[in-house]
C-alpha cells in the first residue's frame, strides 16, 4: 500500500511542478490560484511521502519519488509547455524510468 502511496505522492510532485509552471505564464487572480493549486499539491505530496517512509526505506522512497516527479514533470513540459522532446531528453527520461523501476525491485519492502 505504501508503493502506490509513494506514487500517487510522485503525482502530486508533478501536479506542484506543473502549477508552478502555469503561475510563471500567468499573472493576477489567475497567477494566484496557480500558486495556490502549488500549496496544495505541495502539501499533499509531502503527507503521502511522509507516510510511505513510515515502512519503507528513506532513501527508496525520496529516489521513487522525485524520480516519479522529474519523469512526469518532463512530460508535462513536452505535452503542455511544448518544451523539446530531443532524442537525448527521451533516451535520459528512459534510464530514469529503468532507475526507478530498479529501485523498487531491490528494495526489500
Amino acid at each position: 500500500m505504501n508503493w502506490i502511496l509513494l506514487i500517487i505522492a510522485g503525482f502530486f510532485e508533478v501536479g506542484f511542478a506543473t502549477c508552478l509552471g502555469k503561475a510563471k505564464e500567468t499573472s493576477g487572480m489567475t497567477s494566484t490560484l496557480w500558486m495556490v493549486g502549488f500549496f496544495v499539491a505541495l502539501s499533499i505530496s509531502m503527507a503521502l511521502l511522509y507516510k510511505a517512509t513510515q515502512t519503507l526505506p528513506i532513501g527508496t522512497a525520496y529516489a521513487v519519488w522525485t524520480g516519479v516527479g522529474a519523469v512526469g514533470t518532463v512530460l508535462v513540459g513536452i505535452f503542455v509547455f511544448k518544451e523539446p522532446a530531443t532524442f537525448w531528453r527521451l533516451f535520459f527520461l528512459f534510464t530514469l524510468i529503468s532507475s526507478i523501476i530498479g529501485l523498487k525491485f531491490v528494495s526489500a519492502h
